[in-house]
């Protein structure tokens, strides 16, 4: 049982104070992440679910306006990145998430009184600036209160939530669409936009009530004064808990180091992975072919999702009970690769098709490991840190703005035969690329340690070495005094 649970969750901390600070960031920090993800998923997800339950009807959509939307969302995502991340170094995060919290409400709101599509393109524009808040902000947040061991499942917790919000979303239009169509004039994809807003805004208040900022700036009511410094002394071995003035020597420093490119070309390609997903597939796939009513064109994509949540949670435990997290990227490599030939076979029985979409949801998966696996390269610098993985998922965003346009538009369902051989490709590709990762953070940790050794075989050769004797050689006093500048424990001489 105990070893269970520290699959499960962990080892726990030795230290009674210890067990009690994780209990408390967990239950503060998880709870508002993965609330605002919530809400900031069920309203990327509630677009597509209004598309095919009547909005392109009643707004007289043609042609790929649908994907056209979706890039623009996608464009003032990849604005906002960057910025957003280095806000939180700037601006307390208990302040700049809820504000982004709050905008995207707004705007969500306003999605529901709609009279065109091009109203849409502006709205879903800066919505994308806002919400790119949360993600990587999310990612940069818990790398600076956990240890590595701990960060996966965090990381897993996190990303699931948002898919929680995008299972919460079919069901949820499927309900307002029995219950609420017509209702005051409206139709059933307005409601939804209604009721998504009326959700986000409570949640944006809790982050401002509760939300703890960083571990070394930290001012919660529920941390007492020695709670806040273990906060940030426990992780002084793992992570770099100190904060300098942000400068353009940051930019010289990210842009001469490996990591930066490496990690942005792991998730820039193996994002892609989550296109059936995050393009409604399955939900264009059911409509074209016709025979399903508007509640199950909603409701039978939720599976993709579920499967998502399972493999994201069993994934991201098992990463920070191994410390090895590139097993994962191959598996969701090899699930999307049956999942695009089962589709590819168009021939293939409908029951196949399905099963096919649904393990197609492995590909998130892919998110919290990732993610988790950057914050562990970059430990060592705070701003690097922050960079990357904004970086990371801004990359993904650059290719997700033309990729649905070029290899799933609304126009190929219900078949996708250019998305299924695309999808393939992505997932052979994030195959070698996973293999550069693991190869070039395995070659930095051997340089490292090999620094260390030889900058302790250096301070030994200039004390004394325990395994052999040393002839006496200079002033014993000025030895003495040396290894005490040092912290080294001296050795006294003696002559074979």
């Amino acid at each position: 049982m105990g070893n269970f649970r520290s699959f499960l969750w962990g080892e726990s901390p030795p230290a009674k104070e210890e067990r009690k600070l994780l209990l408390k960031i967990d239950w503060f920090i998880l709870s508002y992440c993965c609330l605002m993800y919530f809400s900031n998923y069920l309203d990327r997800s509630n677009i597509s679910n209004a598309y095919v339950s009547g909005m392109r009807e009643e707004l007289g959509m043609i042609g790929t306006e649908f994907n056209k939307i979706n890039t623009l969302f996608t464009c003032g995502y990849i604005i906002g990145m960057i910025p957003n991340n280095l806000m939180l170094q700037i601006v307390p995060p208990r302040i700049w998430f809820p504000c982004m919290q709050i905008v995207w409400g707004i705007l969500t709101f306003g999605t529901s009184a709609v009279s065109n599509v091009k109203q849409i393109y502006i709205i879903r524009f800066f919505q994308g600036i806002a919400e790119s808040s949360t993600f990587v902000g999310t990612h940069y947040i818990l790398g600076s209160w956990y240890k590595p061991g701990e960060l996966g499942k965090r990381s897993g917790i996190f990303t699931s939530s948002g898919l929680v919000g995008t299972l919460f979303s079919g069901v949820l239009q499927a309900s307002v669409y029995r219950n609420l169509n017509g209702r005051a004039g409206r139709s059933g994809w307005r409601w939804l936009f209604i009721i998504d807003g009326i959700i986000t805004l409570p949640i944006a208040l809790y982050g401002f009530c509760v939300f703890p900022d960083l571990p070394v700036s930290t001012k919660a009511f529920y941390l007492n004064q020695e709670e806040r410094r273990l906060a940030y002394k426990r992780l002084e071995n793992d992570v770099q808990t100190t904060h300098s003035a942000l400068s353009w020597s940051v930019v010289r420093r990210v842009l001469s180091h490996w990591r930066w490119y490496a990690c942005s070309l792991l998730f820039a390609i193996s994002g892609e992975t989550e296109s059936f997903g995050s393009n409604n597939l399955m939900g264009q796939w059911l409509k074209a072919i016709g025979g399903y009513t508007v509640e199950q064109i909603d409701f039978y994509p939720s599976g993709m999702t579920a499967f998502a949540i399972a493999s994201t949670l069993i994934c991201s435990a098992w990463t920070d009970h191994t410390q090895v997290r590139w097993p994962v990227l191959v598996y969701m490599s090899v699930a999307c690769i049956i999942s695009s030939v089962c589709i590819f076979v168009w021939s293939s029985p409908v029951a196949l098709k399905f099963f096919a979409y649904y393990i197609a949801g492995a590909s998130y998966a892919g998110q919290a490991t990732t993610f988790a696996w950057a914050n562990q390269i970059c430990a060592d610098d705070d701003q690097e840190r922050a960079i990357v993985l904004a970086s990371m998922n801004m990359w993904n965003n650059v290719i997700n703005a033309w990729w649905p346009l070029v290899f799933y538009p609304a126009t190929d369902a219900p078949r996708f035969r250019k998305g299924m051989i695309a999808m393939i490709s992505v997932c052979l590709a994030t195959l070698g690329i996973t293999w550069l990762v693991w190869y070039l953070e395995r070659k930095e940790r051997w340089s490292r340690d090999n620094l260390q050794q030889d900058e302790k075989e250096s301070r030994l050769g200039v004390c004394g070495d325990f395994s052999q004797p040393l002839k006496f050689c200079g002033d014993f006093l000025t030895r003495i005094r040396t290894c005490e500048k040092l912290d080294v424990h001296p050795v006294y001489y003696y002559v074979t």
